[in-house]
């Protein structure tokens, strides 16, 4: 009976707030629904919504928001992700003011939610959600709920209107609730709890609340929002943080700009709020991408009508055939931003062999390899094996007819049209009597430049930055060999001032993280020498040794298979490392460790990558991490982990387990021209000693994936730029 109360409630709130149009001359047009907004707008948690409550629409695919929001002695900074077309993911990082039972003057907490759209909004029906929110941390705003979105337009008024309807239980059913349809208690926040673990047991349990609420998008910059809120913020009012006399919120918002949303709002009678929002796509770049066009190519003449032309006598010696090619390709690709590593050429063949430098995409460089080919080789010449090449790791053999680029390029749909005829193999790892850039070894490369460096969510201060100098230097006596190292010295920073302390029952090997920003101003983050070849056709290798990162130095060895057409990777890393002493130069601490792990790499297409890697982490700890991540076609990556081991979360300690958010910006993505560099960041809501893995520069996956057949395909299109 009560559950039947609930879904009727639901559906009336819905039918309630829609009859309300009629009265504005609405009535006669909702056969004629407006379009789905392609920018919901977001709520004070930082999720597609009203004000304080939740709505049932999702965000563009791919759609990333950062955003805070405060009111009455309360910040919410978040971050949004739609991960796909229906899921939605959101971090949040809060503070109370005045909640003296966290030992700091400002009580903090981090926040996960999910929401899964079950239903598009469609000609009659409404966006359909269902949201876990706050289901991994402490629970302080833990709450589920189901919510609905329906979009009104009519000619009377200008704009659109949207209406919401929803039951929430937990935080949202705290207030006005209808019953308990699910049964059972749900206990309250408890200060002091590691969190971290989702609490399968409590979801929808408990009272249940309906909420409702009307957005009117005005125009394209102003639009209006009210509600009935279902959150009697039990906590907030005890802790006397705010005074609620009202359950009815109400606001305007401002776009400001594209990517830029302010709001002001008037909540719970009583309080002031204020949003601010800032929207962007990776699909959409923040400039337009601007290269140099492409060289043009020549057309063979048919060979019935010169056959000539199609002569072999030059390439009698292959040997000095292979040797002029290499010659007259050098300054070709040099301005494409490309380097020729070697070339052997037939009269029908030419294998090349390449370093990209400059292109982002790696089909846009074997596109311009195959230009530079075709404008360039006799016309005898008919097969392209072009091979891009990263760091002494031959990637794949592209394999292209010299027939079909001419004939394709202008023809519709012209790069599915190349790809369904381009062949892409696995390289073999030498390539036999070719002639070698004899000019790319010995190599010594060296930069100077600013560093910053982070820490967040620390109770006094959020966000900790550190600033400096730092000089690189690489040094590569042949192929496949680089002594690499870098020396820091801070110039000005507060990161040391991070307050220390682990309740943790491991060895301290990623909480002592401060006592390295304290030691010393002056660094050497990594020192060390390493060596890659490729094995086989399709299994790659590598030795590091040195101090391979900030904290750990010793010996580590990798091994990978990878076919170039296969969506899934293997791979087996080990490692003995000692702890590094806190000044961060030279010296080692007692510890040592034997750590290492298997891993499996799987692409399952549209952008979308899983990672599972099971061994022994840094703390002695045994166990498997699980990474999800998406990429787009321009290089955006936002992924997320979590590691689970055989530390129970009482050893673990507060978080009860590793996990973080990863992001990759493209810099091609903000300047609008060619450029390989990336900008990446990974957010720990807590920095602990479980699950910690060494870091260890050039793993090997991803040096290869980009140039194997999923890697190329993604970005295919890029081939004729």
């Amino acid at each position: 009976m009560i559950s039947k109360l609930a879904i009727s409630s639901l559906g009336a709130a819905l039918l309630g707030t829609a009859a309300l149009f009629p009265a504005l001359g609405l009535a006669d047009n909702l056969d004629g629904i407006f379009e789905v907004p392609d920018r919901p707008t977001l709520n004070f948690y930082g999720t597609a919504g009203l004000i304080d409550m939740p709505s049932g629409e999702a965000l563009p695919d791919g759609q990333l928001v950062a955003g805070i929001s405060n009111f009455g002695g309360q910040s919410r900074t978040w971050l949004t992700f739609q991960a796909t077309p229906r899921i939605q993911a959101t971090f949040r990082y809060v503070g109370i003011q005045n909640a003296n039972f966290s030992g700091f003057e400002t009580y903090r907490d981090r926040n996960f939610d999910v929401r899964f759209l079950l239903n598009r909004e469609s000609r009659y029906l409404p966006a359909v959600t269902l949201g876990l929110q706050d289901f991994a941390g402490t629970g302080i705003y833990a709450s589920e709920y189901l919510a609905a979105t329906k979009t009104f337009s009519g000619d009377s008024i200008p704009g659109t209107v949207k209406a919401t309807a929803g039951l929430g239980w937990g935080r949202l059913g705290s207030s006005g609730s209808i019953g308990t349809p699910f049964g059972g208690d749900r206990p309250s926040f408890r200060p002091g709890d590691t969190g971290g673990e989702p609490a399968f047991d409590q979801w929808f349990r408990g009272e249940v609340a309906p909420f409702a609420g009307v957005e009117w998008e005005v125009n394209d910059k102003l639009g209006l929002k009210a509600e009935y809120s279902s959150d009697a913020y039990t906590l907030e009012t005890g802790l006397g943080v705010i005074e609620r006399k009202s359950r009815f919120n109400f606001g305007a918002e401002y776009q400001a700009t594209e990517n830029i949303r302010l709001g002001g709002y008037y909540l719970y009678g009583t309080e002031v709020g204020v949003n601010v929002q800032v929207q962007f796509n990776p699909n959409r770049p923040a400039a337009l991408m601007r290269a140099p066009a492409p060289q043009p190519y020549f057309i063979r003449p048919s060979r019935r009508d010169n056959p000539k032309a199609y002569d072999t006598a030059w390439a009698n010696s292959e040997a000095e055939a292979s040797v002029l090619v290499r010659d007259a390709l050098i300054p070709l690709l040099e301005a494409e931003g490309l380097t020729l590593i070697e070339t052997h050429t037939t009269a029908s063949t030419t294998e090349v062999r390449y370093a990209n430098n400059r292109y982002a995409e790696t089909a846009v460089s074997v596109g311009r390899v195959a230009r530079v080919l075709a404008r360039l080789l006799p016309d005898s010449v008919e097969t392209f094996r072009i091979v891009p090449v990263e760091d002494n790791l031959a990637q794949s053999a592209v394999v292209l007819r010299r027939s079909d680029l001419e004939a394709l390029e202008f023809s519709p749909n012209s790069s599915d049209a190349l790809l369904a005829v381009a062949g892409i193999t696995d390289a073999a790892p030498n390539l036999p009597a070719s002639a070698r850039n004899e000019a790319l070894f010995p190599a010594f490369k060296w930069s100077v430049g600013p560093y910053f460096s982070q820490r967040f969510f620390d109770p006094d201060q959020p966000i900790r930055i550190d600033a400096g100098v730092q000089l690189s230097l690489s040094y590569q006596p042949a192929a496949g060999w680089t002594i690499g190292g870098e020396i820091e010295q801070r110039l000005s920073g507060d990161v040391s001032g991070v307050r220390g302390g682990s309740n943790s029952a491991l060895p301290p090997v990623r909480t002592s993280g401060l006592e390295y920003d304290r030691a010393s101003a002056t660094s050497i983050p990594t020192l060390y020498v390493s060596r890659q070849w490729k094995i086989s056709p399709d299994v790659y290798g590598r030795v590091t040794a040195g101090h391979v990162e900030r904290a750990f130095g010793g010996v580590s060895a990798e091994m990978l298979w990878k076919p170039a057409g296969s969506r899934l990777a293997l791979g087996v890393e080990a490692n003995y490392v000692k702890q590094r002493a806190f000044d961060d130069l030279l010296g080692f601490q007692d510890y040592s460790v034997a750590t290492g792990h298997a891993s499996a790499y799987y692409e399952f297409g549209g952008g979308y990558r899983g990672q599972l890697d099971v061994g022994r982490y840094l703390a002695g700890d045994v166990g498997g991490t699980v990474t999800l991540e998406r990429e787009f076609s321009n290089g955006w990556r936002v992924g997320g982990f979590f590691t689970l081991t055989d530390v129970s979360a009482e050893d673990f300690g507060e978080g009860s387990f590793d996990k973080g958010i990863t992001l990759t910006i493209p810099v091609d993505w903000l300047i609008g021209s060619p450029n390989k560099g990336k900008n990446s960041t990974t957010l720990r809501p807590l920095t602990r000693d479980g699950g910690a893995r060494l870091s260890v520069p050039g793993r090997l996956y991803e040096q290869v994936r980009t140039g194997h057949r999923e890697g190329l395909v993604g970005n295919w299109s890029g081939v004729w730029e």
